[in-house]
């Protein structure tokens, strides 16, 4: 058996005005800071002499070869992004972007903001709209009772509210 294993399908290309924003400081600190930091250490490290024993020159290649990594995929990623930064016409079906009330049948009220796979991780109330429950939720209006297989397993909830905004 191969190690090649076909490459992650990419997930969807919406974010919200504050993911966007957050990505974008992530790109600025990581090419204008952090970069230049590390590629000054690693040419002082290789000025030390031997490389093949130098710890420091070893560990800052390593680092800016993560560093430029995660750069070309903001870059690209952040390349073709949709902001969705206005509300849906209709205001009581769920849509990108929307805070959600969801009630279990113990009666337990939960809120969820549905958002992008790039910023789930913002807010623990947070979902992506790839999830299992993102994509249950979205299209539902208030008051609509729906089934969502989690990893805990199938879930009955109920939508008892729908915002739009921070």
């Amino acid at each position: 058996m191969g190690r090649w294993r076909p490459p992650d399908k990419p997930g969807s290309k919406y974010i919200t005005p504050d993911g966007e924003r957050r990505l974008r400081e992530e790109l600025d600190h990581l090419w204008r800071i952090e970069r230049p930091q590390v590629t000054k250490a690693v040419q002082e490290a290789a000025a030390q002499g031997d490389r093949s024993e130098n710890a420091e020159y070893t560990y800052g290649k390593k680092r800016l070869r993560e560093i430029d990594r995660r750069v070309r995929f903001l870059r690209k990623r952040l390349d073709g992004m949709v902001v969705v930064s206005q509300p849906p016409a209709d205001r009581e079906r769920v849509y990108f972007g929307a805070w959600v009330e969801l009630e279990d049948g113990s009666g337990n009220l939960r809120e969820h903001r549905v958002v992008g796979p790039d910023e789930f991780d913002m807010d623990s109330r947070y979902v992506s709209m790839d999830a299992p429950l993102g994509r249950a939720l979205l299209g539902r209006r208030l008051d609509d009772e729906f089934a969502v297989e989690l990893p805990g397993g199938v879930r009955r909830l109920v939508v008892v509210g729908v915002r739009y905004g921070t």
